[in-house]
């Protein structure tokens, strides 16, 4: 498969970028503000995309691919132009290329929206505002082949291989095993349409990904 993946250069990017490119059959097209600072690899490809850009601009930057993976995020700085915005455009503009196999990190209670309305809204709220309308463009206004994974807390410890697809067990998540599902699910038709809730749990990340 030839997958694409955006924010190639961020926590969890990059780590799915490592991930996709131990299978040397596959090619990784791996985009980024910044190029220069992906992964090497032989069947790396990095490009340059820049999600403050132009529609036009974004289409002539998406290589042809298979599948795509969203993973970038503005870290909270640029909630709109990036994780709202800057996604949708990837949307519209990998549709136009004819990529149908679209996968999209986004966040635990991104489809909730009374946690981010009334009196006690999460600390997150903007950015899970962010999420919501982003992946409700992706559920509503697209046809692209979708399935959306809702990880809760990123933590920066070893991933154990094992997690909870479908309902939280903990209320965190490894990135490592964040890119792990990632690079599965992007695989896995079965996958297509879904929402999948997702923390560190007890089931290995094959059999996870088999059983949603």
């Amino acid at each position: 498969m030839k997958i694409i993946v955006i924010g190639a250069t961020g926590r969890v990017g990059k780590q799915v970028v490592s991930k996709l490119a131990e299978n040397k059959s596959d090619q990784v097209l791996a985009g980024a503000r910044k190029p220069e600072n992906i992964e090497k690899g032989s069947n790396i490809k990095p490009f340059k995309i820049d999600l403050h850009d132009t529609k036009d601009n974004i289409l002539k930057a998406l290589p042809e691919a298979d599948a795509l993976i969203f993973t970038a995020g503005s870290g909270g700085k640029d909630l709109l132009q990036v994780d709202l915005n800057g996604a949708v455009k990837v949307m519209i503009e990998a549709a136009k290329r004819g990529i149908d196999r679209f996968v999209m990190l986004s966040s635990k209670d991104s489809l909730t929206p009374d946690s981010f309305s009334g009196d006690n809204p999460s600390p997150l709220a903007n950015y899970l505002i962010s999420k919501h309308f982003a992946d409700l463009w992706l559920i509503k206004n697209t046809t692209l082949d979708y399935t959306i994974l809702q990880p809760t807390a990123l933590t920066e410890t070893p991933g154990s291989g094992k997690v909870s697809l479908g309902e939280y067990t903990k209320n965190e998540n490894s990135i490592e095993n964040v890119a792990d599902v990632l690079a599965e699910i992007v695989k896995d038709d079965h996958t297509i349409g879904k929402i999948l809730p997702m923390s560190d749990g007890a089931t290995p990340i094959t059999d996870a990904v088999a059983e949603v």
